[in-house]
């Protein structure tokens, strides 16, 4: 590595001020917007790969071809000044200036009014580039109190200070959530916060890398945190913060936003291998809907495995085993009649024996190896394969015709793609690049991406007006704007509890809001009746919630499969139903405005300084207090609550707690603790078996404490409209207003849209003489 030291202002470039350094390096420092700066660096003149497929801002999203690394659609670019000092080169906006130090090289963000940068490089050698290869690193300063979150899926405590992960991609069957890395996704975005505020720092660069958040100590250079790249281009997004929530919100704009999943999607789902791949298929999932029904256990969805693709024990996307499934279509139509929407699983690897290989070895549509022209060879489940090639127009048209053939026209209503980290580890492999080619590994996780935005443009196109629904499991920065993700394939065990919680917090604050786990731990034994139900508990409170499993010992993990648990699982699913009102408004405000639903105590209660270490419970919107049971044994959960106002009630039975303070509440089987704010309206429905919105007839308003003021917006619609930001859904704004002993409550209702429920029915817990009355200007009848 060589180390850039010096630099020469060049003068400058449009929004960049632009520095000549060593090496034949240039690096472009500018402002995109007033809370938002960019470090860009070329060598001799160009990019490794000059376009990306991460950055949509305001809505300019990159076609299939990607974006160009020089584009600034969609930014602002507010003016900025341009002042040379003596050995220093200051950009300066509104809100926000770069101050560049030419000897050493290095640069210092500071906000607008503050004295101290809120981000510095490092004194001692910031940058190197590889003379021999195209790695580079980037160092900046780092003070002993920062903390660190983000970087997606990543293992281990919320706070991430100290430790290295690598920015890479595998299929980590069984990981452990603690320590494991690497997981599924490519996203090098981390945040710091500390004595300076907040700020966000992105890397737009999709070659495999690593991050040290201060595991590496050197005396030479004081304590700091790192970027080191195998490839591609130094792209850095400077986020100013100065707040956490300011700096997620600000890398979900960046990269394009939340998509809004349909409503049924927050319902309870169910998976396994095991049903799929058995030779009864079509009978297993028969008798799941009859268990549904028996027991009483609400569900939304039925996730296929693989299994159905099945020839001779293998796995060949877009087949039917005809043997496990004689009648795909009344199979699906049978799931569809009952309510539970079919999803079907999906792999971009086609096995070297594949029987309609040829159609894309003949046109093209494969990720091939450069040197031999071939296609590059993948080991992949059930032996070697090649991998489908999403920049390339031909094999994007091959996909997209398989998902609507075989998928979608016989009644699966999308598919959830797995399995989709592409580990081609080719050092040839080449990509189409939609007529442009480029080397595989400098853009890996663009091709899970690629395929997540095909799935939901082919199902726009099948069911215009339509609200899609796209999975996927891999996938870099933006993928979110998509669809959904979860944590992976975790290991059954206690603690994947403790620090799925913590993984998916950082997930959250990466700008993944439509999250869960896998219900019950995907692999290893199956999980004990007690731990069974303290999963069932802990994931009904994510936006996605789906039973998934390939234990070891051949059992396949569902509701009923301890009979004596039962019940308690039944309790806790219903909860989740009960609470459909109040989780759909919160990942309708997801889409709407980047705020995540599930998030950190310090995310809500930033002046709490307790709330920073807290990493055992996390909050469900602004309201709702989350403790999960997470210890084996356990029938009671200690939990020290954020200061708050008036303090806190547990939803279970009303009983109020103060804020501030260390609480134990009982945790039965069946009942995780759950804490509601006092000055809290909470939105609630009834525990239906479907999310159904037709038959959505019931709306309560609950009132916690004895507020001045406080206010609510709720959200209904049909369920899977794509026309809910124009009209054709109902936001109901709900305030109350104090009035004495009299608590005055209206409504103000916006939208096309009409419920099933026609009336709110309020009730308070916790008030001393709660009245309420119906406000003159509320179009709806209130209780």
């Amino acid at each position: 590595m060589k180390a850039l030291t010096r630099a020469r202002f060049a003068g400058r470039d449009g929004v960049y001020a632009v520095f000549a350094l060593d090496f034949g390096v240039d690096i472009r420092v500018g402002l995109l917007e007033a809370d938002l700066g960019r470090v860009l660096m070329r060598r001799d003149g160009a990019y490794r790969l000059d376009r990306g497929w991460t950055v949509a801002p305001n809505g300019h999203e990159p076609g299939f071809e990607g974006r160009p690394r020089d584009g600034l659609a969609g930014f602002s670019c507010p003016p900025a000044t341009l002042d040379e000092g003596e050995g220093i080169v200051t950009l300066r906006g509104e809100r926000l200036r770069a101050e560049v130090s030419l000897d050493p090289f290095g640069i210092a963000w500071f906000r607008t009014g503050e004295s101290e940068p809120f981000l510095q490089d490092r004194r001692t050698q910031a940058y190197f580039v590889s003379r021999q290869t195209h790695a580079f690193e980037h160092h900046m300063a780092r003070d002993a109190g920062d903390r660190h979150y983000g970087l997606g899926d990543k293992t281990g405590p919320l706070d991430r200070t100290g430790r290295r992960f690598k920015i890479d991609a595998v299929d980590a069957c069984g990981f452990d959530a603690e320590t494991s890395d690497p997981l599924y996704k490519m996203i090098p975005f981390f945040i710091v916060a500390g004595a300076a505020g907040a700020h966000g720092v992105y890397y737009d660069n999709l070659a495999t890398a690593e991050v040290d958040l201060g595991a590496t100590l050197d005396n030479y250079h004081g304590l700091f945190r790192s970027y080191r790249a195998d490839d591609g281009d130094l792209d850095a997004y400077i986020l100013a913060g100065p707040t956490v929530p300011d700096v997620t919100r600000a890398f979900s704009r960046l990269t394009g936003g939340h998509a809004f999943n349909p409503k049924w999607t927050l319902g309870f789902a169910t998976t396994s291998m095991a049903i799929a791949d058995a030779p009864d298929a079509h009978a297993r999932i028969a008798d799941y809907m009859a268990q549904c029904a028996q027991h009483r256990i609400p569900c939304d969805s039925f996730h296929f495995g693989s299994g159905y693709t099945m020839i001779a024990g293998r796995r060949y996307a877009f087949n039917w085993n005809r043997d496990k499934f004689p009648d795909p279509e009344g199979t699906l139509q049978s799931l569809n009649d009952a309510g539970l929407h079919p999803v079907a699983n999906l792999k971009p690897c086609l096995l070297d024996d594949h029987p309609r290989l040829a159609e894309l070895q003949d046109r093209g549509g494969l990720v091939l190896d450069g040197q031999t022209g071939e296609p590059a060879v993948a080991q992949f489940w059930d032996g070697l394969g090649y991998h489908l090639d999403f920049t390339h127009p031909h094999g994007r048209a091959w996909w997209r015709a398989g998902m609507e053939t075989a998928l979608l026209d016989k009644g699966f209503v999308t598919v959830w793609n797995d399995n989709n980290e592409y580990e081609i580890w080719d050092e040839d492999a080449v990509c189409a690049g939609d007529g442009r080619p480029f080397p595989q590994a400098l853009a890996r996780p663009a091709q899970a991406l690629l395929m997540t935005k095909l799935s939901r443009e082919t199902q726009i196109a099948h069911a215009p007006g339509k609200r899609p629904y796209a999975i996927t499991r891999g996938g870099p920065a933006g993928v979110w704007r998509y669809g959904q993700t979860w944590s992976g394939d975790n290991a059954t065990a206690w603690k994947t509890l403790r620090f799925n919680l913590t993984q998916g917090l950082n997930m959250s604050l990466t700008g993944m809001f439509d999250i869960g786990h896998d219900v019950g731990g995907f692999h290893g034994p199956s999980p004990t009746p007690e731990l069974l139900v303290r999963f069932v508990e802990f994931c009904s409170f994510w936006p996605r919630m789906v039973m998934n499993s390939w234990n070891s010992d051949g059992v396949t993990t569902l509701p009923w499969m301890y009979p004596e648990m039962i019940d308690p699982i039944r309790q806790a699913i219903r909860l989740r139903y009960r609470l459909a009102p109040y989780l759909y408004a919160l990942m309708w405000r997801a889409a709407l405005d980047d705020t995540p639903a599930v998030r950190p105590l310090f995310w809500d209660f930033p002046n709490d300084p307790d709330a920073v270490t807290t990493e055992d419970a996390f909050m469900l919107g602004p309201d709702l207090l989350v403790a999960p049971v997470l210890e084996e044994g356990a029938r009671t959960r200690s939990v020290r609550l954020p200061a708050n106002p008036g303090g806190w009630y547990l939803f279970h039975d009303g009983s109020h707690v103060e804020g501030g303070a260390h609480v134990t509440a009982d945790a039965p089987l069946g009942r995780a603790p759950l804490f509601v704010r006092a000055g809290a309206m909470l939105p609630l429905g009834a525990a239906t078996d479907r999310l159904h919105p037709a038959g959505d007839s019931v709306r309560e308003l609950v009132v916690y404490g004895d507020p001045h003021e406080a206010a609510v917006a709720l959200f209904d619609d049909d369920g899977d409209t794509a026309a809910w930001r124009t009209g054709e859904g109902l936001e109901t704004r709900i305030t109350l207003r104090r009035n004495g002993e009299t608590a005055v409550l209206s409504a103000a209702a916006e939208g096309r849209y009409r419920p099933a429920w026609r009336e709110i029915r309020v009730r308070g817990v916790g008030s001393r003489s709660l009245e309420i009355e119906a406000g003159r200007s509320t179009p709806l009848s209130l209780a």
